[in-house]
């Protein structure tokens, strides 16, 4: 090896020193320094870093690399979409990437192959935690975009053996909020609280509010929003009781996501309009400055709304004739005239999947990488 002045480096725990200058006590190791290098490039080349070699494809996807992206401040959102065609027992998953030419695609990405029925799953820290209809609660590492979704690592059992079925979930100050139904000896509303620092269950206490099979969850200032066919409802943690919330329900909000404590959804039967909630000044508004977008989702069957990095994302079918998604991030504005309005800019609106056959949006995940 040439010697150079003032150079040194450590390969597979043996380091080279030349002149008086020290690898650096943060890099321990070859695998060490790699990461540190591979943390501060940016993600969208480590597709193409993935294949150079094994070595580097265990790299890309280990979440040592994440841990030191975040301690950088070399962090970044991605949204992961969840897509069914509403007839099998199981999702697809896919993630939302920017392509080279500026275009937006979701990228289908592995998922295990004992993943049950998903009835509803968010992210807490570093994890997922995934409730299905069956009361089986698992959790498993935010996987990278290259590498595949890990084992799923089941989540301790509910106090007093409590069993639910058709059960939401929402996540308020690092606590992970269930409601469903018990199966015997009487179909019961319970609502139960998992503890995700200690990773335990709290409690699981009946409720005296009867809810219907939910269809939605959100959390809005510190409460609990859910509805089902009927009703919305509104959870207070610190009161610990449900509570029918009757301007909320003037629409059916089903696949609605919260921006900035406000709820926000596209109104497929009403309009083709995107509303929002403000659940401090309990009233809805159409959000304004998006006919093109309106005029556009027109002849849309579904819809979804999502959120990254405070902007809504919006994904909607295209017509019976054409196949596929599409999809749009909004950019919100508040603006106080007289009345509270919002107003929406459209930041891109792209063709994000085709397909020969109907699929839809029913669950989305921003996360940090």
């Amino acid at each position: 090896m040439a010697k150079r002045k003032g150079f040194g480096i450590m390969f597979d725990n043996v380091v080279v020193k030349e002149g008086a200058t020290a690898v650096s006590a943060s890099i321990a190791s070859g695998r060490h320094l790699i990461i540190d290098i591979l943390s501060r490039v940016r993600r969208c080349d480590y597709r193409k870093l993935s294949l150079v070699s094994k070595h580097f494809r265990s790299l890309v996807a280990s979440h040592a690399l994440y841990a030191r992206r975040s301690l950088l401040g070399c962090t970044e959102r991605r949204l992961y979409v969840s897509l069914s065609d509403g007839e099998n027992s199981y999702y697809n998953p896919y993630i939302l990437c920017r392509k080279a030419n500026g275009k937006h695609r979701l990228v289908l990405i592995p998922w295990p192959t004992n993943m049950p029925h998903v009835r509803s799953f968010l992210t807490s820290g570093s994890k997922i935690y995934v409730f299905d209809s069956l009361n089986s609660y698992q959790h498993l590492p935010i996987p990278s975009t290259e590498s595949r979704f890990q084992t799923l690592h089941p989540m301790p059992s509910m106090n007093n053996n409590v069993t639910m079925f058709a059960s939401v979930a929402g996540v308020i100050d690092g606590k992970i909020y269930v409601t469903g139904y018990t199966k015997v000896p009487s179909a019961n509303m319970v609502m139960a609280v998992f503890n995700t620092e200690t990773q335990i269950w709290e409690t699981a206490t009946e409720t005296e509010t009867m809810i219907g099979r939910p269809v939605g969850c959100v959390v809005m200032a510190g409460k609990m929003y859910t509805r089902d066919p009927f009703n919305s409802f509104v959870y207070d943690p610190k009161e610990c009781k449900w509570e029918i919330e009757e301007t909320l329900n003037m629409f059916k909000w089903e696949g609605g996501r919260v921006v900035d404590d406000v709820l926000y959804y596209f109104d497929n039967l009403g309009g083709k309009v995107l509303r929002a909630y403000n659940p401090r000044e309990s009233s809805w508004v159409v959000v304004k400055g998006l006919e093109r977008l309106v005029a556009e989702a027109r002849f849309s069957e579904s819809s979804y709304t999502g959120s990254c990095g405070g902007k809504l994302v919006l994904f909607f079918s295209k017509d019976r004739r054409i196949k596929g998604i599409r999809c749009a991030q909004i950019s919100l504005e508040r603006r106080h005239q007289g009345r509270s309005e919002i107003w929406g800019k459209i930041d891109w609106c792209d063709d994000v999947l085709f397909r020969s056959d109907d699929l839809f949006v029913t669950k989305t995940l921003d996360v940090i990488l």
